[in-house]
């Protein structure tokens, strides 16, 4: 296996930017660009780039990471899978995004992809990929969920026919609330720790998730942006987002990978959406939209 950092590098970052040009688009607005480095004499050594959309027309928070980094010493989240590289030295890479719109319409959705290369004692280095993407919606639509996961499939598509439904099961299980009994959204395609289609292979799928991104989503934005809303929905979005935090605190590996092994913690927590809210024992009244959420929505179910 040929592995080549600097290259994943380099399409990492071009796709941040692409990214965030089209987010801009979509808003009006314009993100704040925070190019960022671990300082010498730190655990962590590297660079990256936040990037962030506050309080924009569209988006009230839409946030989108690039970063590069090197340890000595794998954290404990890294290699659950992976125990005869406890304790190697590393290089991960990856950009992350969370992106929580203003209308309670548009779902909130989370993208990531990345790369860790682990450099075992007289090995050769041990490189794998990881990421996905999933959609959380506040109010459900069923051509909304289609779309979504049918993007996510048509992206995997080349790389084999298990592909996708084996990352869709893989994404329900793992976006998993399970103090709730609750999935978090609609699911979408997650995979990790992958290398079997060897470096260039898996490197390509990769691209193929990260590239497919925005057809998967925006098409969902422009559908949904404009529709009307009130205090009611507003303060159920408050109350959605609200399990996206315990998610993200709770369960979430790459927030936990990014804190164990000494990162960035402003870049790391951008996934946090700028409200919530949570209440005791709240239940959507029968027959009611926010009842639909959990009865038709967030449920293990086939999309396609």
């Amino acid at each position: 296996m040929q592995v080549d950092p600097a290259v994943v590098g380099d399409y990492l970052r071009g796709l941040q930017l692409r990214i965030m040009a089209a987010v801009e688009a979509a808003d009006g607005g314009t993100a704040v660009r925070d190019a960022w480095q671990k300082e010498p004499g730190e655990a962590l050594q590297g660079s990256g780039l936040t990037c962030i959309l506050e309080g924009g027309a569209l988006f009230e928070r839409a946030g989108c990471g690039f970063s590069q980094v090197r340890g000595p010493k794998l954290p404990p989240s890294a290699t659950q899978h992976r125990p005869e590289l406890a304790g190697a030295p590393f290089e991960a890479m990856g950009v992350s995004l969370v992106f929580h719109p203003r209308n309670p319409y548009v779902p909130t959705v989370h993208m990531n992809v990345r790369m860790i290369a682990a450099l075992p004692e007289g090995g050769a280095p041990v490189c794998w990929f990881g990421g996905g993407m999933d959609l959380t919606p506040i109010y459900g639509f069923e051509d909304d969920a289609v779309h979504f996961h049918r993007t996510c499939r048509d992206a995997l598509a080349p790389f084999g026919d298990d592909k996708y439904p084996r990352f869709k099961t893989w994404c329900d299980a793992y976006f998993f609330l399970k103090h709730r009994n609750e999935q978090r959204g609609i699911g979408g395609v997650f995979f990790d720790d992958f290398s079997e289609l060897g470096f260039d292979d898996s490197f390509a799928m990769l691209r193929a998730v990260g590239d497919g991104f925005l057809p998967a989503y925006l098409p969902i934005v422009e559908r949904r942006r404009d529709t009307p809303y009130g205090e009611r929905e507003r303060a159920f979005q408050l109350y959605r987002r609200g399990r996206y935090v315990e998610f993200n605190l709770v369960w979430d590996r790459g927030t936990h990978f990014g804190l164990q092994s000494g990162g960035r913690t402003e870049s790391i927590l951008l996934s946090m959406p700028p409200q919530a809210s949570w209440a005791y024992q709240q239940v959507p009244a029968p027959g009611t939209p926010e009842a639909a959420l959990y009865s038709d929505f967030i449920v293990r179910r086939e999309w396609l």
